[in-house]
């Protein structure tokens, strides 16, 4: 990566390899017609900060090129100094699923990283939380509005007598009824909510709210053989389940009664929890991009990258996801991948959201948004070249099918790739039932999301939106592009950053504000 003088009165322009043939703008505001960058053209229009500016002539037809990667193909001849931005480009046709280089190019085993740990909470199945929370599930959308209810006189009566219960939360969907059950697809969304209620921040509690008479029944979504050990280490009896439609509940107060006094027993047994002192090789981090800009694949996502290495050498677990943002580099993961089997997994996973897109007649251009394209990317190739280095450069040494755990698969540690689609609030929902228990998520346009089940640590990809956003990014990766700081000096930051969020001697901002999206399941199966 080369950036120019960081100089803020200084025309700067940051490219990616020395094959690149643009550039993106780096300064506050943009460039004017007639700037002169350093080392570069002229340019002859106005470009916006983020935006590709040609640092060479590029004729019709001819390649252009980040990331040494051919991100479109030149619709007209632009000279030097002129803007580059979707309008101008045609998109390369999406590689095939044939003939790709499987585990051919597998990295070496990082070397270890020894001696650090986290205070969490274990649990009774060998897993660890960063926070001791009760979650109650629900069945169905139809229980939103009473529980919603129970939670704030929950949280107001009950939660102040038990002082090392981090909170509650409900597990809120759209999903239990008016769906064709039975459909194959239909595991996708029930083994999901399934998963979720077993995250490690939940201390192996399962509370259960159903209506009566929808098609998701409790036994359905927690049959008797993935009931988890409780947090006092006991074996539930049964499921913990309250049914609004029993004859016992008359009238809307003896509901909630009835949800409050459920409530009582679980959070006792949370509240014996205490936390102790973890290895760093106990966290499973899931990492993720929203409202990305063409300064992602620059600050954020490598900073990401970098730490992500780091946990793998320490022995911890990370997930990426996104099938969409990053099916264009679908040879870069099979030919890191630890065995042919993996990158076979990889493939499967990137031809079944191939064919789920087909049957919706949507294709991956629809994917990059309003806000990618005016903050400079053009097009999904483009983004998908900055999205996947979040990932690291370890192996990657397993798969996950959507709504799968990391113990369904048995995987234990490592780089993991967790198909999802790349909705922002699906893939969260989705690395939560993977077993995520901590969550860095990156933004170059800015986004409030946020999880109520696990901590979100917010990585701004510029200065300005930091300094704008000042009480929601927790880390101002825009210091790289303004020549502050390195990317492994950042990396290593965000570690240090990991273990005191995780032990909770630190908390985001999304914490300190309890701002959380609504859980929104991937459903590919057919409504009745």
């Amino acid at each position: 990566m080369a950036v120019a003088s960081p100089a803020t009165d200084t025309p700067r322009a940051i490219s990616m390899h020395p094959n690149d043939n643009v550039a993106i703008v780096a300064n506050l505001g943009g460039l004017a017609a007639g700037a002169q960058l350093p080392n570069g053209p002229q340019l002859r229009e106005r470009v916006p900060q983020g935006h590709k500016v040609a640092l060479t002539d590029i004729a019709e037809g001819a390649e252009v090129r980040r990331y040494n990667v051919t991100i479109g193909y030149a619709n007209r001849d632009l000279p030097a100094g002129s803007w580059v931005n979707e309008n101008v480009l045609t998109m390369p046709a999406a590689r095939g699923l044939d003939d790709l280089p499987m585990a051919t190019h597998t990295p070496a085993a990082l070397p270890p990283l020894e001696g650090y740990t986290f205070e969490g909470y274990r649990n009774a199945d060998g897993t660890v939380g960063t926070r001791n929370l009760l979650a109650i599930s629900t069945t169905v959308q139809c229980v939103a509005g009473v529980v919603e209810h129970a939670l704030q006189r929950i949280r107001a009566e009950l939660l102040p007598r038990y002082p090392n219960v981090d909170g509650v939360v409900v597990l809120e969907h759209g999903y239990g009824c008016g769906v064709a059950i039975d459909a194959p697809d239909a595991i996708v969304p029930i083994r999901t909510l399934r998963n979720i209620s077993r995250n490690p921040n939940f201390g192996g509690e399962v509370m259960i709210v159903s209506l009566g008479c929808e098609k998701l029944q409790p036994e359905r979504l927690m049959p008797a053989n993935s009931i988890p050990i409780q947090a006092d280490g006991s074996m539930s009896q049964g499921l913990d389940v309250m049914r609004l439609q029993d004859d016992e509940h008359v009238g809307f107060q003896a509901m909630i009664d009835a949800i409050l006094a459920q409530a009582v027993p679980h959070l006792e047994r949370l509240n014996q929890r205490r936390r102790e002192t973890c290895p760093a090789s106990d966290l499973v981090v899931g990492v993720q991009c929203g409202g990305s800009d063409a300064f992602s694949g620059v600050t954020a996502n490598p900073t990401v990258g970098f730490c992500a290495d780091l946990l793998v050498r320490a022995g911890a677990t990370i997930m990426f996801s996104e099938t969409t943002e990053v099916r264009d580099s679908v040879e870069q993961l099979t030919k890191r991948a630890e065995s042919v089997e993996v990158a076979e997994s990889i493939v499967h996973e990137m031809a079944w959201y191939d064919a789920y897109l087909q049957r919706g007649q949507a294709d991956r251009s629809a994917n990059t948004s309003p806000g990618n394209k005016k903050g400079g990317l053009s097009n999904i190739v483009e983004k998908a070249m900055g999205s996947v280095i979040k990932s690291g450069t370890a192996a990657i040494n397993g798969v996950l099918s959507p709504g799968e755990s990391l113990r369904d698969r048995g995987i234990k540690k490592g780089l993991v790739y967790a198909a999802t689609p790349a909705s922002d609030f699906i893939c969260g929902a989705l690395q939560l039932a993977a077993g995520m228990n901590l969550h860095i998520f990156t933004t170059g346009r800015g986004t409030p999301y946020g999880l109520a089940e696990v901590p979100v640590v917010k990585v701004a990809t510029r200065s300005d939106l930091a300094r704008r956003w000042h009480d929601l990014m927790d880390v101002n990766a825009g210091r790289i592009a303004d020549g502050e700081m390195t990317i492994e000096e950042l990396g290593w930051e965000m570690f240090h950053l990991l273990l005191d969020v995780a032990s909770g001697r630190k908390q985001t901002w999304a914490e300190r504000w309890k701002l959380h999206n609504a859980l929104v399941l991937f459903n590919p199966g057919p409504v009745t």
